[in-house]
């Protein structure tokens, strides 16, 4: 549980410092509209915003991945306690002289480590998602894709094939994060990041001047993940607008 309160303390010291930036590129983008709406001033703050967001989102993913990952040492460490008590309450009393009885060697064993591959993926997942934030995008996108061959089961592949989709969307290759988007979708429909993928694969139509097809995703979002969050469902009203979706 210390370990859980340090890492959300420090989530806790992440938040007010990124808000501010938010609320400091927020500011001048308000004032902008109000001078007579420069539209290419305008969709570059938005743009700063949604890279902050993004940014924001990769280090309160890594942390609760850390936070996953710290729980089941200390679920075993407990469960490894418990057993050797277990073991010793099953032996007696103590033996003379004051010795405790030492459980037999097989049943004093320590409970198994998880194998090298799992943690091994969980740290290129990790370093993916640091090159991300660090706008190393091109190391980022290799991570990524080094991650979803490696772990196509993990609960963590639908996260990796969305960022996998940013990293492209970031260079404005449009082309790749559509089928990285899409991807995401098809395969990991059912994952955090399916909601987002879903959003992401509309955006990145209408950049491309796919604006029929864009409308046809939004239509779907609502069916799809009707326990959405609020946030998602603005998001998608906010770009059947813009598209003049019926």
């Amino acid at each position: 549980m210390a370990a859980f309160d340090v890492n959300k303390a420090f989530a806790m010291k992440i938040l007010p410092a990124r808000l501010v930036l938010l609320i400091a590129l927020a500011l001048p983008t308000a004032a902008a509209a109000q001078r007579g709406g420069d539209a290419v001033y305008i969709e570059d703050r938005f743009n700063q915003l949604q890279q902050l967001l993004t940014n924001l989102t990769g280090q309160l993913e890594q942390l609760q991945n850390r936070n996953a990952k710290l729980q089941q040492q200390m679920e075993k460490m407990q469960a490894d306690y418990e057993y050797r008590i277990e073991q010793l309450e099953k032996g007696g009393a103590a033996r003379p002289g004051g010795a405790a009885p030492r459980p037999p060697a097989q049943a004093a064993a320590p409970v198994p480590t998880p194998a090298a591959g799992p943690a091994n993926a969980d740290q290129l997942y990790d370093e993916a998602i640091k090159k991300l934030q660090e706008g190393d995008y091109a190391a980022a996108e290799r991570g990524f894709k080094t991650f979803i061959q490696r772990s196509p089961q993990s609960k963590l592949a639908g996260n990796a094939q969305y960022w996998l989709g940013e990293t492209y969307y970031a260079r404005r290759d449009y082309k790749n994060a559509l089928t990285a988007f899409a991807e995401g979708y098809k395969v990991y429909k059912t994952s955090p990041k399916g909601p987002d993928n879903l959003l992401k694969l509309g955006i990145t139509m209408s950049v491309l001047g796919r604006k029929p097809d864009a409308c046809a995703v939004f239509a779907r979002f609502n069916q799809d993940y009707p326990r959405a969050t609020d946030l998602q469902k603005r998001r998608i009203e906010q770009e059947r607008q813009k598209n003049g979706c019926g």
